[in-house]
C-alpha cells in the first residue's frame, strides 16, 4: 500500500509556522522554535504545507506501507 506524507528538511526549516497554520489535520508542529516536524500518523499528504512554505523545505513523498489488516 502506498501513502503520501509530508517531509520537512529540518536543518533548513526557519520555524515560521506557516505550515502549521494551513495543515487541515493539525499534523505539523514547531519543535522548540527551531524547526517544524510532521506527525506521520496524522498527515494525509495533501501538500498544503508544501505550497505554503516560504523556505521551500517541505516535500510530499510516497511511502510503501504494509497492510497490517491482511
Amino acid at each position: 500500500m502506498k501513502k503520501r506524507k509530508a517531509v520537512i528538511t529540518e536543518s533548513e526549516c526557519v520555524a515560521c509556522g506557516c505550515c502549521v497554520k494551513v495543515c487541515p489535520k493539525k499534523a505539523i508542529s514547531v519543535f522548540k522554535g527551531m524547526y517544524a516536524e510532521v506527525n506521520t500518523d496524522l498527515c494525509i499528504g495533501c501538500g498544503a504545507c508544501m505550497k505554503e512554505c516560504p523556505a521551500s523545505v517541505i516535500s510530499v513523498e510516497v511511502f510503501e506501507y504494509e497492510d497490517k489488516e491482511n
